[in-house]
Formats: C-alpha cells, sequence, structure tokens
C-alpha cells in the first residue's frame, strides 16, 4: 500500500511538471491540470475505499494530503482557482468520510457490553497510541476529578500498560505532527515576534472527563463546534446531531437531528420550507436559546431551545463553494436576537431573528474564515483566506484598516469585553493580539506548540483567554498580566471546540478521537479552599 501512494505521488510530480512545459499560458496548464487532478482523485476515493488508505488527515500524510500540499508554478501563479478547487474537494471528501465515521462509532457502540478480559489489545485509536482497552468490556469510563487526583490519566489512557511512556510519545508527536499550511513554510518566520510565556499557572481544575458523549469534526480546519450555555450545560456536534449535554447528572439528549429530512415548522418569508436533507454540519453556534447549525453547502439551520421543532431555514448561496465557515450570535441594540454568518463565497451576511430576515450583506476580496462583533456592536474583525485581516463598520461593511503581521491564513478571532483588544489566530501557529488605539501592528503573539490556532475564547470578565490548537493543547492566558502567564492543558486528540461557561465558572474541551473521543470539563479555581469538595 505503501508503494502505491508513492508511486502515485512520483506520477502526479512527474505528470505535473510535463504538461507545465507545454503551455505557455498559466491559466491552460492550470485548466487541463486540473482535470487530471479531478480524475486522478475519483480513482483515488474508489482505491482508499476497496484498499484501506486512509482519509485525510491533518498531519498531511495521506496521498489527498500530498495533493493539497503539493506546490507547483501554476498553482502559485493561479492560486485563487487552486484554493477554490482545493475547498470544493475537501469538503465533498469530509462529507463522504461522514458516513464512515457514522459506521465506526456503531461499531464502537456495538461493543460496549462486552464484559472485561484484562491484559488483551484492542484496535488502534486515532492517536496512534496502542489502545489496551479491554476486548470483552468496552464500555466507556468517565474519569472524575478524585481519581485524577488519584494518578489516574484523564482521558484513561492506561500508560502503564504500553510499550511507550506518555513522555515519551508526546515527545514522538510534537516532532511529527505536521502543521497545516495554506502558505508554505508560514510558520518558520513568526517565532521571532513571539513572546516567551510562564507556563505552570493552574487557572482551572480538571473536573471530568466525558467519554460518553463524543464530539466530531467534520472539517479539519473548522473548530467551533462547542457551545456552553450555563456551568453545567454544553450544546456540541456528533455525527448529524447537535447534542445537549448536562455536567450535573452526566446525561446526553438530542436536540437536532440532522441526518434525515430538516424543514421549518415556522413560516417565515424566505425560509426555505422544504427545507434540507442530511445536511454535513461545517460549524455550530449556541447562545442562550437560539441555535443556528451552518453546512457545506450554504445552509442555515435556525432553531429556539424552548421550541419544538426548527424555526428557520435558509442558503446563503447556491454557488459550489458555498461552506458556512462560522457564525457568532449576538443581541442587537434593540434587543433583538441576530447573527452573522462567514462564508466561503467571500460572503458575511447579518440576519435578524426577531423578523427572520437577511438585513445586511458584505462582499470581501477572499473567503471568510471567520467573524466577530466588538462588544458595542460598531466593528467587525474579518479573517480569512489572506494573511491580513481586516477590521470594518459592522453597518456599511467598509473597511477601516487592514490587519498586517500573520504569515498565513486566519481560522479564529475574538474580542476582548473591554473592547479596546482583541486577538486572531492562524495557521503560522501564532496568536496575535491588537490594541485599538494603535493598529500599525499587534501588540504581542502568542505561539502554539503543534499547529494552528484554530478557536479563539475570552471569559467574559475578561480575565482569561483560552487559545485551542488543532489538536492536543489549550493554552489559556493571564490578559491581567499582559498574556505573560498561561495555564498549558495538555491531552491527546483533534480539538473540535472550546467554550467557557457564560458566567465564567467551566470550561469545556471537545476531543475528537475514535478510541478517546470525550468531552474535557475543568472547573475555574477559586481560593475558596475549605469550600473544595471531590467531585
Amino acid at each position: 500500500m505503501f508503494f502505491l501512494a508513492e508511486k502515485f505521488r512520483a506520477d502526479f510530480v512527474s505528470f505535473h511538471y510535463s504538461i507545465a512545459s507545454l503551455f505557455d499560458s498559466p491559466a491552460e496548464s492550470l485548466l487541463v491540470e486540473s482535470l487530471f487532478f479531478t480524475v486522478l482523485l475519483l480513482v483515488f476515493f474508489t482505491l482508499r475505499r476497496s484498499l484501506g488508505w486512509p482519509r485525510y488527515s491533518t498531519d498531511g500524510s495521506s496521498v489527498l494530503g500530498f495533493f493539497l500540499n503539493f506546490q507547483s508554478p501554476v498553482k502559485e501563479s493561479c492560486c485563487s482557482e487552486w484554493l477554490n478547487l482545493e475547498k470544493f474537494i475537501m469538503s465533498h471528501e469530509l462529507a463522504h468520510d461522514a458516513d464512515d465515521m457514522e459506521e465506526e462509532y456503531e461499531m464502537e457502540d456495538g461493543d460496549e457490553d462486552m464484559e472485561e478480559l484484562n491484559g488483551e489489545e484492542a484496535c488502534s485509536s486515532d492517536s496512534d497510541i496502542d489502545d489496551y482497552d479491554d476486548l470483552n468490556n468496552n464500555r466507556v469510563h468517565d474519569t472524575t476529578a478524585a481519581q485524577a487526583r488519584e494518578g489516574k490519566d484523564i482521558q484513561g489512557i492506561p500508560w502503564a500498560r504500553l510499550s511507550i511512556t506518555r513522555e515519551k510519545y508526546r515527545e514522538s508527536r510534537l516532532e511529527q505532527y505536521k502543521n497545516y499550511e495554506n502558505i508554505p513554510h508560514s510558520t518558520e518566520g513568526s517565532d521571532k515576534e513571539c513572546q516567551t510565556t510562564e507556563k505552570g499557572e493552574s487557572y482551572f481544575d480538571f473536573r471530568r472527563n466525558s467519554r460518553s458523549v463524543r464530539s466530531t469534526i467534520l472539517h479539519f480546519q473548522l473548530r467551533n463546534l462547542v457551545w456552553a450555555t450555563s456551568k453545567h450545560d454544553v450544546y456540541l456536534m456528533s455525527h448529524f446531531s447537535v447534542m445537549h449535554w448536562t455536567s450535573l447528572t452526566c446525561t446526553k439528549s438530542e436536540v437536532l437531528n440532522l441526518e434525515g429530512h430538516v424543514a421549518p415548522c415556522e413560516k417565515h418569508p424566505g425560509s426555505l420550507f422544504e427545507g434540507f436533507t442530511q445536511t454535513q454540519v461545517s460549524t455550530l453556534a449556541v447562545k442562550d436559546n437560539f441555535l443556528v447549525a451552518g453546512g457545506f453547502q450554504g445552509e442555515l439551520i435556525c432553531k429556539y431551545l424552548d421550541r419544538p421543532g426548527v424555526s428557520y431555514c435558509t442558503r446563503t448561496t447556491f454557488d459550489d463553494n458555498a461552506i458556512t465557515n462560522a457564525v457568532e450570535i449576538f443581541t442587537s441594540g434593540s434587543g433583538a436576537v441576530h447573527f452573522v454568518a462567514s462564508n466561503n463565497d467571500n460572503g458575511v451576511r447579518e440576519y435578524d431573528m426577531e423578523i427572520f430576515q437577511q438585513i445586511n450583506h458584505f462582499r470581501f476580496p477572499w473567503p471568510v474564515n471567520h467573524t466577530s462583533l466588538s462588544p458595542d456592536g460598531k466593528l467587525l474583525i474579518i479573517v480569512g483566506d489572506d494573511p491580513e485581516g481586516l477590521l470594518v463598520d459592522s453597518r456599511s461593511g467598509k473597511s477601516i484598516t487592514s490587519l498586517h503581521g500573520h504569515l498565513d491564513y486566519s481560522f479564529a478571532s475574538a474580542w476582548h469585553p473591554s473592547g479596546i483588544t482583541f486577538a486572531t489566530g492562524n495557521q503560522d501557529k501564532t496568536c496575535r493580539i491588537w490594541d485599538m488605539r494603535n493598529l500599525s501592528k499587534s501588540i504581542t503573539a502568542l505561539k502554539g506548540n503543534l499547529g494552528a490556532i484554530r478557536s479563539l475564547r475570552y471569559t467574559s470578565d475578561g480575565r482569561f483567554m483560552a487559545m485551542a490548537e488543532p489538536a492536543d493543547f489549550v493554552h489559556v492566558f493571564d490578559t491581567q498580566s499582559g498574556y505573560e502567564k498561561e495555564q498549558e492543558i495538555d491531552f491527546f486528540g483533534e480539538i473540535s471546540g472550546i467554550s467557557f461557561s457564560p458566567d465564567t465558572e467551566s470550561l469545556f474541551i471537545g476531543v475528537w478521537d475514535r478510541t478517546y473521543g470525550s468531552l474535557l470539563e475543568y472547573g475555574r479555581r477559586r481560593k475558596y479552599l475549605y469550600l473544595d469538595t471531590y467531585i
């Protein structure tokens, strides 16, 4: 299998340079190359299913990963067309893989009732750790704070029974994990500006790892699929379902199932009454009692949690490149519920859920991956498929200033509650902090360990900022220290999302892994030691 993969790579490289020399026009060369690329991918998809080749992974190790990471003169000269092709292909591959993922999880769930037999080895997990979960008992076991204090691994990984220590595996993971870049070598020039931080702080204490609730991911670059509405209530994506998890009773319930047909039960002008079928959810947002799910084909599905059924369905665009990258819910000055959707068609759209209408539509020079509204509602941070970000007027969409500093594409942004500073996260493995009083350059840059900064969140009091990498690490910075002190939360697995509770008391982290997928819960550390209890 490895030999076949390498032969595909060699053939593709040879073909690329052959056709590049036949055409004077890069556009003509690109057209022929794209046609061949599409046919080759169809062959790849067929062989992957028949021969068991891996699906695309963030380390670019699969054949498809090689194609998308491959750099060519034609690709560089016509980068926008290539990037649109890449995202289109990626979205369709991930959509097909959702069916495979569902089957894998169903197989796991069927094994949960088996009896325990110590010492037997089960199949390996996505995190490459040999899984020694017992063959006769794959029943999911959560990890509590009391067990963690007694020395149990917070994810339940039995390191004592493995042939590698946790420290050695962490070292290997840091060396081998390949960060995904749209601009080659973008991480190499970012180290010089990053400030050194003091690690080892404990702002949030581990409470529980819940393996009975699994948060899943469909798009490897979009990680906004976990949302807390209270210190006990969390909403997350699990395959085709939006799930509600309550840590009080450790129970989960399905809020919305998107596997079948979903149609609005309320009648509003502009709503698609026919609804959608088998919506592949790329992003999610939940605030108070309102939920919005965004899809790969530009779908927007809106639901009030205190009402039965779906309230509103719409599609942002019918273009092929329509994926909804991010959604932010906010309350307008009039008190109405609004949300902003960021799309791959270069558009940002604002919807008023009081009247269920789109009220604004702004277009930008590149696909928009994330948008954040300032606390006063006057400004928008716009980041996307360009190293530069934008600060724009939220009413007119006019650009106020560009944000220079990042070296790759950005997928995360967040405002400090004061409205004076804000943060942006980028695939160059940095988060930059910006000050409204001087936007000529960022005031500081924070470095990740493993990969791109995929998600950013501030606590509602502004004291802490959480920064999530694509896998393994969530950093919690103390903003009062000037981001010089941090707590580093270290685990294994892809991160589907992070969320502080509105009262700042809880931090939830979704972990996506075939074996150790779970929801991590942390509680804010207070200095009331006499109230400390074993949870």
